[in-house]
């Protein structure tokens, strides 16, 4: 009987072990590297999308739902980096054949790696799980399809905006009667109002990091394209900073700084925090903030209640415009290893997509016009402000290759204009020769 009984015991423990390695074996990883920061002490084990607030708390959400809930055994493992050094991880990864399954990618910078045949087109693929790039905004069309292929899945449109304390533009007598504020129409308007601003609170009237060197060039683009100017050729390999348009962009962003009428010496985060402080009349920032404003502006003892609002970036000159750009995922060549897996990122993919509205709470403009459609959409705070992003956004052209380098060289400049004195024209002389010479060498 004891031997039966052990025989038994022996054939279920089998049975049992069998079927958890088949359990394991039928698991199908993908990898997903993203920025958009860590924050698993306060959303690594949450599940309802709906619940979570900012960038990294949704997306997190989103990932984990997608665990939770999938019912095709597919389990996604995040690979988190900062958003700064990103893209030299993601190359120095290709080369190392340590490809992500899938990875989020900048729209500016989707150009390149299609250029050096590095990202598959995603066409037949969106088909198998019924994306349809025919719901796709216009500005999302713009920035993944290229050559009549859809390279990148989108996700969201950001775009330059005007965050604005109402509360000290009362104070400074810059509101109307009904508490909207005026804002300025001209480079002399804007002049006037920044120092009315300062002199009846003390305080600098704009608030963007001047180290910052994607801030600046975001600003000298819109600026630009207000005056219904280009930076660049139309074959994407020059850069023209001898302008009228661009020589105006840079005086007027140098008067205001040299004036103080934009608070010194801050990067990126002190620039947030001296808005949420009110210590700034205006913060130039994008889309992905005002979830947090609004978070700020709902404190009864914060300098914003009552008094917050968001608008795109002011027609400072002849024409309506701002910096646009948008987050996208793609597939590098090699991430998927086989059949089974590149089936699963798809899969996940569509629920991405699905789930676009649970992204566009962020702040950013939904990439699914379905999303945009929805009521609750709609209902979110001012996103009816900036909805006009979708027609007056501007990108720098997809043909223009190593973007973020090119900005990098251009901000850097301008930080050289702003804060250590270098003048005007010689900016602009340095500017143009450094990118072109980069330009000139890409082949």
């Amino acid at each position: 009987m004891r031997l039966k009984t052990l025989a038994a015991s022996l054939v279920a423990i089998t049975l049992a072990t069998g079927s958890a390695l088949c359990a394991a074996q039928a698991k199908t990883e993908i990898t997903v590297a993203r920025f958009f920061g860590a924050c698993d002490a306060d959303y690594g084990k949450a599940v309802d999308a709906s619940k979570a607030r900012g960038e990294c708390g949704i997306i997190t959400t989103l990932i984990n739902e997608f665990n939770a809930t999938n019912k095709d055994g597919i389990v996604v493992k995040p690979q988190i980096a900062e958003w700064g050094p990103f893209y030299d991880q993601l190359s120095a990864r290709i080369v190392a054949k340590d490809v992500p399954t899938i990875t989020v990618m900048h729209e500016s910078v989707l150009g390149d790696y299609v250029a050096r045949k590095l990202v598959e087109p995603l066409d037949d693929g969106f088909k198998s799980v019924g994306i349809s790039t025919d719901q796709f905004s216009e500005q999302a069309k713009r920035g993944t399809q290229i050559g009549g292929k859809t390279y990148a899945l989108p996700f969201d449109t950001w775009s330059w905006l005007w965050h604005i304390n109402g509360n000290l533009m009362k104070k400074a007598g810059l509101a109307n009667a009904d508490g909207t504020v005026v804002l300025p129409q001209s480079p002399e308007e804007l002049l006037a109002q920044a120092r009315k601003f300062k002199a009846a609170t003390g305080k600098a009237y704009l608030g963007w990091p001047a180290s910052d060197t994607a801030a600046n060039f975001r600003n000298l683009v819109t600026l630009v394209a207000q005056q219904n100017g280009t930076l660049f050729s139309a074959n994407g390999k020059q850069i023209d900073m001898q302008s009228k348009p661009v020589h105006n962009a840079l005086e007027l962003m140098n008067t205001l700084y040299s004036e103080g009428l934009v608070k010194p010496n801050m990067d990126y985060g002190a620039a947030n925090q001296a808005f949420i402080n009110g210590d700034v009349g205006v913060q130039i920032v994008g889309t992905w903030t005002i979830g947090d404003f609004v978070d700020a502006a709902e404190k009864a003892d914060s300098p914003l209640h009552g008094g917050y609002s968001v608008v795109p970036f002011a027609k400072i000159y002849a024409k309506k415009a701002a910096f646009a750009d948008g987050h996208s995922w793609v597939m590098v060549k090699g991430g998927a290893k086989d059949e089974k897996t590149r089936k699963a990122a798809f899969t996940f993919l569509k629920f991405l997509w699905d789930r676009d509205y649970e992204w566009a709470r962020t702040g950013h403009l939904p990439a699914n016009t379905a999303a945009t459609a929805r009521d609750d959409f709609k209902k979110l705070p001012f996103r009816n402000n900036i909805l006009e992003i979708g027609s007056i956004g501007v990108s720098v052209p997809s043909n223009v290759p190593r973007q973020r380098a090119i900005e990098a060289i251009v901000g850097e400049e301008m930080v050289n204009m702003l804060v250590a004195k270098k003048p005007i024209d010689a900016v602009q002389k340095s500017a143009e020769e450094r990118v072109n010479k980069l330009l000139s060498s890409v082949r």
